[in-house]
């Protein structure tokens, strides 16, 4: 009994954390290019009690006697399915669809990849450059901040489908401004490390990053000017997941009442 004691309370730390990872899928519903998380779980160690072992007369035990110790949460995966396209005519918003990410450079000079492309215009030693809401640069494929001239008008820089970068000149012809966004792909995306503000970074288990614009066998991924990609949260999918999770938690904590009763009966035998 003192072993389903540790064992249901495992399962309610567990489902504690699913709830935690659900909670944040919701509270990021609106968050733009925000993937929701699944928490992923694995069964803890088995005590043998007794081993299958059966003798050429077809004598002994045909099945195992195992008790398990409950359950451990292993890893939370990213769903990378694309979120709802939201038309924003902002020449600087930029969804991209596919398995790319932009590139971008923090305040530590690190590289780090998003799926949020709503960029602003900062200006810096008399131009203007491209950046995040934190302030962090946004890299071309030569892995050089993007800048533009001081003089340009935001309003007529077109963005073509593989990221390049052109402007309307006075008769409304596109002139290329030979700018390039950095996509790049990772051969397992659930390897990244989530960092905050929607920024990702690269690890030894998601590989390093892959430019596109490097590698002809991938398959590139489509920029949409003027558009978002808002989360892939899916409210009610969230919310029946978590009446589960709560369902879990509420099992496990009445298998350590039910055990508590029975080691207070145990314990008034003797009265």
């Amino acid at each position: 009994m003192i072993r389903s004691l540790y064992t249901a309370a495992s399962g309610m730390k567990t489902q504690q954390m699913n709830v935690d990872t659900i909670s944040n899928n919701l509270a990021n519903v609106n968050t733009t290019g925000y993937k929701k998380e699944s928490l992923e779980f694995k069964s803890l160690l088995y005590e043998n009690m007794g081993k299958a072992d059966m003798d050429k007369q077809g004598k002994g035990r045909p099945v195992n006697l195992q008790v398990g110790h409950g359950v451990k949460p292993v890893g939370t995966v990213r769903s990378y399915t694309i979120g709802t396209m939201q038309k924003t005519d902002n020449p600087l918003d930029i969804a991209i669809t596919g398995d790319g990410f932009f590139a971008i450079k923090n305040h530590l000079d690190e590289e780090v990849y998003t799926k949020d492309g709503s960029f602003k215009i900062a200006l810096v030693d008399n131009r203007q450059r491209l950046i995040t809401s934190e302030g962090y640069r946004v890299m071309d494929v030569n892995d050089e901040p993007i800048y533009f001239d001081r003089n340009i008008d935001i309003k007529k820089i077109e963005i073509g489908s593989d990221g390049s970068f052109s402007i309307m000149d006075s008769d409304g012809q596109p002139i290329d401004m030979d700018i390039k966004l950095k996509i790049v792909q990772f051969k397992n995306v659930n390897g990244l490390e989530a960092l905050g503000n929607n920024l990702l970074r690269a690890t030894s288990s998601s590989g390093e990053p892959i430019a596109e614009n490097d590698d002809d066998d991938i398959v590139k991924s489509t920029i949409i000017q003027g558009t978002l990609e808002g989360s892939n949260v899916q409210v009610v999918e969230e919310m029946v997941n978590l009446i589960v999770a709560q369902r879990a938690y509420e099992v496990s904590s009445k298998a350590i009442q039910t055990s508590d009763e029975m080691l207070s009966q145990a314990n008034n035998l003797k009265r």
